[in-house]
């Protein structure tokens, strides 16, 4: 059983600061269209078509300039879509973040990374993915490949793994600011600590925090946790749209990509964090 949900807006903003050059948005994802990429019957949701052009003219509304493709769960781990459009996008500017399982081998993975793949997602939310066992035994494939793991999971799994998190033998990216939302402890959370520790101990993180936010736009409450993860790891930390933003209810709450840059200006007020934010730090990550 899936639902529907609604899709990006179709104005975006400007923000009130100007991204420096080679902003990049590490993490996105391209929807359809249909009947050339058709949908998991597995999927938890069914967005609206998300295309290339629209992707753009956001980017551009914003003064984003590079792209991370994030393999979505409404594809399992058909990854056509998202290497489709690293292709469409250019390799110079766009890399993918694919989602495999055990039975990908090497010689498959490293098919992939000619076509701009550089890292694994593991999905424990949205479902359809990877099961989380699989973690230990993916993390030796992708650090043998010089790829990176991307976990995005509820506070609690992500609580219950952090031993083995820590221990990983490839680097390590954390969606979402952990899961964690505001309103639930928010920094006092023993999961959000769980992912300070971890940045602290070689992870990255992603700055996408309007899903931790429990007030809504323009997100204020989530500016202490993004704060507290710069301060942890001020060369670890990359962000991302999550354009076009699936999975919520309703369109009230689908964000203005213009706010949420908006909001990372305030989190990272100094001109230096920002180019490593937006810039040095996704160089290195990703190998632009």
């Amino acid at each position: 059983m899936t639902r529907p949900c609604p899709g990006a807006r179709a104005v975006t903003s400007r923000p009130h600061w100007q991204p420096p050059a080679g902003a990049t948005d590490c993490h996105m994802h391209i929807f359809g269209p249909y009947e050339r990429y058709p949908l998991s019957p597995g999927r938890s949701y069914t967005p609206p078509e998300a295309s290339i052009a629209a992707y753009r003219a956001m980017c551009d509304s914003v003064g984003l300039a590079r792209t991370v493709v994030v393999q979505p769960s409404i594809y399992g781990t058909d990854n056509a879509v998202t290497l489709d459009a690293v292709e469409a996008l250019g390799r110079d500017r766009a890399r993918a973040v694919v989602v495999v399982d055990e039975s990908f081998g090497l010689p498959a993975l490293r098919a992939m990374a000619g076509r701009g793949a550089c890292g694994v997602r593991f999905n424990a939310v949205s479902g359809n993915g990877t099961p989380l066992a699989q973690i230990e035994a993916l993390g030796a494939r992708l650090a043998e490949l010089e790829w990176h793991m991307q976990l995005y999971a509820h506070p609690t799994e992500m609580l219950a793994l952090e031993p083995v998190l820590a221990r990983l033998p490839c680097p390590l990216v954390i969606d979402h600011m952990g899961g964690v939302k505001s309103g639930d402890q928010g920094l006092d959370h023993p999961a959000f600590q769980a992912l300070l520790r971890l940045l602290r101990g070689g992870a990255w993180a992603k700055l996408c925090g309007y899903r931790s936010s429990t007030a809504g736009a323009p997100y204020a409450d989530v500016a202490a946790m993004a704060r507290a993860m710069i301060e942890a790891a001020p060369e670890r930390c990359v962000w991302g749209t999550d354009w076009p933003h699936p999975s919520l209810t309703s369109p009230e709450e689908v964000p203005d990509d213009g706010v949420l840059m908006d909001a990372l200006g305030d989190w990272a007020p100094e001109p230096a964090q920002r180019q490593a934010i937006l810039v040095d730090n996704p160089a290195r990550l990703y190998g632009f």
